[in-house]
Parts: C-alpha cells; sequence; structure tokens
C-alpha cells in the first residue's frame, strides 16, 4: 500500500514527532530525519538534512556527485556516525547526537542494496540470499522455506544454484534485492542500484522494481544522480545540493515549479536572464526581442531569471527570437541548441529546423527563479521560520492517489 505523502523539510524533534503521531500520519515504518549533519575532515557532507519519509513510501533522493545523498543513506543504515541531529525509525530513535544514541546497524531492522550489488562470489545464489537469515541464527528449514518463497516473488527461482557469475547483470540485480528483503526489513535503502545495467535494461528494471516494492509495501528510499529516474520512480522525492535538502515534493510539484536555480540546473533546465513587465495578463519577462508570460511572482522593472523545460520551447511561432548553433537527432526527437540574447538554451523538437536559422520561440511554463541561496545557509537555519506552515501542510494532508494508480512522469506520460 503506498503511503502517505506529507512535504517533508521542517525542524523541531519530539514536536515534530507528536504533532505527526496526533495528526495520524505516522506509522511504525515512518522515518524521521531531523538536522542531520556530517563532517569528512573540511567538507561538510550534510547541513541541518531534515526528512518526513512515511509507510510504504518509495521515495528518492537525487543529486549530483558529492551532494551527499550516499553519505545521508550511510548515516539512515548506521554505517557513519553524524556529528548532530537524530534519527527515528517509527517511534524508534536509532540515533541522537544529543542524547548519545547510536543503535548498530544489524539492529535497526534496514535491508541495504548498494550501488555494486556485493553478492558473495563463493556462495550460490540460494546462499547468497539466506545470509542474513543465518547470521540472526534462524533455523534452516525456516531459511529454507522463506528463500523459496522470496525467490518466487521475485522470480529467480530457477538461479538460486546457480554462481554469481553465471548470471546477467539484471539477474544480480534481483538476488541483491531479495538479499535485502528476507530479513523483512521495515526500511529498505537503494543506492543506485540501476546504475550499472545498459539503458534498456535500467528501463525495464526500473519498472520491475518499483511494482515489486509497491506490491510489497516496504518503505524504500532510493538514491540517484538520475533526476528522469527520480521522476519516474518515487511518490516524493528530494534534491540534495551540497549538502544541503532544496526541495521535497512529488515529482510533479518538483518538475512543474522549477524556482530554485541548482534544482533547475541538476533537472537541466534553460535558464534565462530578462526584465519583468506587469501588464493585464500578469507577470511577463522580456527575452530575445520577446515577451513570455511567467509563473512566480516579481516586482516589475527588474531583472529576473527564469526557468523552462526544453520540452516548452516551440520552434517557428511566438515572439522571442532565436538563432539555432546545432542540433542533433535523439531517435525520437531533434535536440537545438538555439542562441538567444547571447545564451545558448536547449529545445526538444520532433520538427526539423536548419542549423543557422533565425527562429521565432513560444516559450511556455516559464517558472520566476528565487535568490540564489549562500552555501553557508543550512536547513536548521531556515526550518524555524517555514515550520508553522510545514505543519499546517501536514495536518491539512489528504491522500493523492489510491494503490494501484498509475505514476505519471511529467515528459513521458504513464509509466506502468
Amino acid at each position: 500500500m503506498v503511503g502517505h505523502h506529507v512535504c517533508g523539510v521542517h525542524g523541531g524533534g519530539q514536536a515534530w514527532l507528536e504533532a505527526l503521531r496526533n495528526a495520524g500520519v505516522i506509522s511504525v515504518d515512518t522515518i524521521v530525519v531531523e538536522n542531520l549533519g556530517k563532517r569528512f575532515g573540511e567538507t561538510q557532507a550534510l547541513r541541518g538534512s531534515s526528512l518526513t519519509i512515511q509507510s510504504g513510501e518509495i521515495f528518492s533522493i537525487v543529486g549530483p556527485s558529492g551532494s551527499g545523498k550516499t553519505t545521508l543513506l550511510r548515516c539512515l543504515l548506521g554505517l557513519e556516525t553524524p556529528e548532530a541531529g537524530s534519527i527515528f525509525l517509527g517511534e524508534q530513535v536509532v540515533f541522537d547526537s544529543e542524547k548519545g544514541i547510536n543503535v548498530p546497524p544489524e539492529k535497526r531492522g534496514v535491508g541495504y542494496v548498494p550501488q555494486t550489488w556485493a553478492l558473495w562470489p563463493h556462495m550460490k545464489v540460494r546462499d547468497n540470499i539466506a545470509f542474513g537469515l543465518k547470521i540472526r541464527g534462524m533455523e534452516r528449514p525456516a531459511i529454507e522455506e522463506r528463500v523459496e518463497r522470496i525467490a518466487q516473488v521475485l522470480q529467480i527461482g530457477h538461479l538460486l544454484d546457480q554462481w554469481p557469475w553465471q548470471l546477467s547483470g539484471g539477474e544480480q540485480q534481483r538476488v541483491a534485492i531479495a538479499r535485502a528483503l528476507i530479513i523483512e526489513p521495515r526500511v529498505l535503502l537503494l543506492d543506485e542500484p540501476l546504475s550499472n545495467l545498459d539503458p534498456r535494461l535500467r528501463e525495464d528494471a526500473r519498472v520491475w522494481m518499483a511494482k515489486t516494492i509497491r506490491e510489497l509495501g516496504v518503505t524504500s528510499i532510493y538514491v540517484t544522480h538520475d533526476h528522469e529516474e527520480a521522476l519516474s520512480f518515487s511518490d516524493r522525492l528530494a534534491v540534495l545540493i551540497l549538502g544541503r535538502i532544496r526541495r521535497v515534493g512529488t515529482p510533479h510539484e518538483v518538475y512543474d515549479n522549477m524556482n530554485d536555480p541548482e534544482v533547475a540546473r541538476l533537472f537541466e533546465f534553460n535558464i534565462l536572464a530578462g526584465k519583468t513587465v506587469r501588464e493585464k495578463e500578469g507577470l511577463l519577462v522580456e527575452l530575445g526581442g520577446g515577451r513570455v508570460k511567467v509563473i512566480g511572482d516579481a516586482p516589475p522593472g527588474r531583472e529576473a531569471e527564469v526557468s523552462f523545460s526544453p520540452w516548452n520551447v516551440t520552434l517557428g511561432q511566438g515572439t522571442v527570437k532565436g538563432k539555432i548553433v546545432s542540433w542533433k537527432f535523439l531517435g525520437g526527437f531533434n535536440e537545438y541548441s538555439i542562441e538567444v540574447g547571447g545564451t545558448l538554451i536547449r529545445a526538444r523538437s520532433r520538427e526539423r529546423h536548419q542549423e543557422g536559422a533565425l527562429v521565432d520561440l513560444d516559450i511556455e511554463n516559464c517558472v520566476v527563479l528565487g535568490p540564489q541561496e549562500p552555501e553557508e545557509a543550512t536547513a536548521a537555519g531556515r526550518g524555524a521560520a517555514r515550520r508553522a506552515t510545514w505543519l499546517k501542510r501536514v495536518l491539512r494532508w489528504k491522500p493523492r492517489s489510491t494503490p494501484g494508480e498509475p505514476r505519471v512522469h511529467p515528459e513521458k506520460g504513464n509509466v506502468r
């Protein structure tokens, strides 16, 4: 069952837990991360990161290399010790820097699928899957029964007596997931588990894995650097950049309101600078000799930056002037590099246009970018001002979807 969808950047420790519990939106598998801080030497890997992840939810953490996403995952698992903050799995405190609580990994009830899958080469598939149960001291007959059951669910029963080196990449991935799920974890952590697969197999594996996790109902956190993967895979996602949570929301909430410049760049949106104009139809921005209606608010007559997707640029119509600098054929569409007022933007279209051509552009769904936040700002420092707003959103929460309802990718449509 897909869990509750609660917007999750906040601060406040026990008071927040109590508010969530009283609202009826916290359960045994809810994960609450409060103001987590982690440093490696001079590098601040996590800067007051806070999240709430609901029971049964598939939650992605997306960010570029070095953003701190794997560090956050390892802190949840217990393989890294933060310098500050707290972690709750349901109502159990597994880490609290002030109280000196740090539950070891083997007692957190967390399943883990690493990027490399890390199958034991000297063990057959059957023994790889059973490893977690063996170290817990479970009796052999019970282990065999559970191995057969999870192998049937993941459709790998015919592989149980194979060696890891005999398996394809996709088969190894399923074995790694089976090994993580067989201990019946309350939380499943996945660290870029599809990065070793070729593109076609990766797409198939993504659909299969999302379907399986939803059917099992296990709360899952999925780390990736691929924004398309996060959009198509997740119930909700968080964008982590330089150790700070920049955005949290459903795929559509994040994609359709790209008002953070760093998030916009990560998601490969175009960014253009122009001057704001207020008219009867609303707020406009002057770009490339034309005017474009924008989403958001800004004082008129000011310089402003706007973001927009390459899919929201229509060539051959509109008032914005541009020049096609280059183009490439990508199968189902062409991608154009277009100069607008001295800045290169990307546009995607199924129509063919010549290199060097002057074109009119119509740009839709432009979003005014907010100010760039200083790097030393932390989620903890911003949290106090936002706490009341987040609490109101939590208490007004209503389900966005029902179990079995298809997920919709903002660009690609229905993904299953």
